[in-house]
């Protein structure tokens, strides 16, 4: 009985010591369990890096495929819809600086001007303003409409501005030139085409150089035998020569045309413009240029000024970004060698890059007016 006690003891004992692991085993084990947490903690902070830069560039990708969607979608925009590309052309709708009263030109430090309304057409009306001398500034305070409309008929030259797309008559580079101008001796006279600033109308080519022609003639009747020059600036040299070539072919030419910056023609502005990022563009000219020319836009300064019979004055800054410098100097090369201006003086005036004048501020010249005289 007591050897069975102990055989079944023995083989209790040696049951137990085979169910328990060796201290080894169980010091491994649990620096293996130990271990396990640190090792996944690990994998998991290399996991989160690699997901956040995975789903950055999936993002940026994204991005970059929805912007080149965009790029290549807009020239079929405008081919769509010429009327995109004529907007973009006269940037009317942009009207800075924003929030000024036209009808208080002395807002902008013009208190020898005054302010008009004209009607060229039925349902359209133009705004004008029409700076005195600053000789005659005394005598303009406090005056009405009628004294200033009389004043075009004193002993002083007119010039009529006409401005370039975007903006207002009241543009801060323009109103600079106004007070140079008139600091000079001339009356100034300016207006916005329909649908610029607040005048009335859609814009046109067309509706630009008769809103221009009813002005020059309005000027006309009231300043007798005083001279008459036709200043247009960027865009508005393509008016401007739209409107001198028609005063020539019914034979009351102004006494001279100033172009401040020109072009040759709006093709070949657009296709030389610095901010036209899809000149490199496969079929550029079937997208965007021949929109332009369906749209009736062509400011054709090339062609007019084979038809134009007056003396000539050409300024463009060598470091002009918005017209190109070549362009200006391209239209002077064919007008003088016009035959029409056989009988005239044609000038060009270039002004280096280091003064800065860069595309509208040549009014800052102190040549300017040794240039006009």
């Amino acid at each position: 009985m007591r050897k069975r006690n102990e055989s079944v003891t023995v083989e209790h004992e040696r049951a137990a010591s085979a169910a328990a692991p060796a201290p080894l085993d169980k010091g491994c084990s649990l620096r293996h369990s130990l271990r396990l947490p640190a090792a996944a903690a690990a994998d998991t902070g290399m996991k989160r890096p690699l997901g956040r830069r995975y789903g950055l560039w999936f993002r940026l990708r994204k991005l970059i495929i929805w912007l080149l969607g965009v790029y290549i979608a807009i020239p079929f925009l405008v081919k769509l819809c010429p009327a995109i590309q004529a907007k973009l052309v006269f940037l009317n709708f942009v009207r800075v600086p924003y929030f000024i009263d036209l009808k208080r030109p002395q807002d902008q430090g013009l208190n020898h001007t005054c302010n008009y309304y004209l009607q060229p057409e039925e349902d359209v009306t133009i705004g004008v303003w029409h700076t005195v001398p600053a000789a005659l500034w005394k005598n303009a305070r406090g005056k009405d409409q009628l004294w200033f409309e009389d004043a075009l008929g004193s002993s002083h030259p007119v010039i009529l501005y006409l401005h370039g797309n975007a903006g207002t008559r009241g543009g801060d580079h323009r109103v600079e030139l106004y007070k140079v101008l008139s600091s000079l001796g001339y009356h100034v006279v300016t207006f916005d085409y329909r649908g610029w600033g607040d005048s009335i109308g859609s814009p046109s080519e067309r509706g630009m150089t008769y809103d221009a022609l009813h002005v020059f003639d309005w000027i006309k009747a009231r300043s007798g035998d005083n001279p008459v020059y036709i200043w247009g600036h960027s865009l508005g040299t393509g008016v401007a020569t739209n409107l001198v070539r028609r005063l020539c072919e019914r034979e009351t030419p102004p006494d001279a045309l100033i172009l401040e910056s020109p072009f040759t023609n709006i093709r070949e502005e657009a296709r030389s413009h610095p901010f036209s990022i899809y000149r490199y563009f496969p079929g550029f000219d079937w997208f965007f240029l021949d929109p332009i020319t369906t749209s009736g836009i062509k400011f054709a300064n090339d062609e007019n000024v084979k038809y134009i019979s007056c003396s000539l004055l050409i300024l463009h800054a060598e470091d002009d970004p918005v017209v190109p410098f070549h362009l200006g100097k391209k239209l002077y090369n064919i007008a003088a060698t016009s035959r029409s201006f056989r009988d005239y003086k044609v000038q060009f005036v270039p002004f280096h890059t280091d003064l800065g004048y860069r595309h509208k501020y040549i009014y800052r010249s102190p040549e300017l007016p040794r240039i006009l005289r």
